[in-house]
């Protein structure tokens, strides 16, 4: 469903994010929305889990959230002008196939699921802006769905962040692996299906 980046890359990106603080993951968040590849959630957890209160965590999501919808929207228009170009330089035939599908199936909701999921947002706000679609529907789709998106994952870390780390040893940690394994799998294996089965809708 999603390209797999070399973890060193990935790693030299959110350290960079991590040394410029708020200006840094605005700048990875805003960015990931339009072109590059390296999602800003890495860089959210390890910020959540450096905050040293819920005011912090809070002003993490929003500005993750927020500059990810502001860098969409400029994906947005890059689509209304150079969408067909875009597409067909970054995007794979099925990947796009999928996308369209998705827009012309579920509309708006179709934003909220590239959203707050794996999808490549960035593709979907491009054909988004080429098929021009209404953008006050795309902000505000994108806008709860990257809130929940970066919002639960702060949530949850805010609250059970140190104790996680801190049982992620030994016997208790290998337990705790296995669980959230099985259960990635077992939610998984159905988005894979339903990602496939897309393709369908363009045909």
């Amino acid at each position: 469903m999603v390209a797999v980046l070399p973890q060193d890359f990935v790693d030299s990106v959110v350290d960079w994010g991590a040394d410029l603080g708020y200006i840094g993951l605005a700048a990875v968040s805003a960015t990931e929305a339009v072109l590059q590849p390296v999602p800003p959630d890495p860089l959210v957890w390890l910020m959540v889990l450096d905050a040293d209160s819920s005011f912090h965590i809070a002003l993490i999501v929003l500005i993750a959230t927020f500059s990810s919808v502001a860098g969409a929207v400029v994906g947005y228009l890059i689509g209304g002008y150079a969408g067909s170009w875009f597409i067909d330089r970054f995007v794979s035939p099925s990947t796009a196939a999928r996308l369209n599908a998705l827009t012309f199936r579920y509309g708006a909701a179709g934003v909220f699921i590239a959203a707050v999921s794996p999808i490549p947002y960035k593709a979907l706000a491009w054909l988004a802006g080429a098929g021009n679609m209404d953008l006050r529907l795309f902000v505000i789709a994108g806008v709860v769905g990257r809130g929940l998106r970066f919002g639960i994952a702060g949530f949850l870390l805010g609250i059970y962040g140190e104790s996680m780390k801190s049982s992620m040893t030994g016997i208790e940690g290998a337990i705790i692996f296995s669980i959230v394994a099985l259960l990635g799998l077992f939610l998984f294996i159905p988005a894979a299906k339903w990602w496939d089965d897309l393709i369908d809708e363009s045909e």
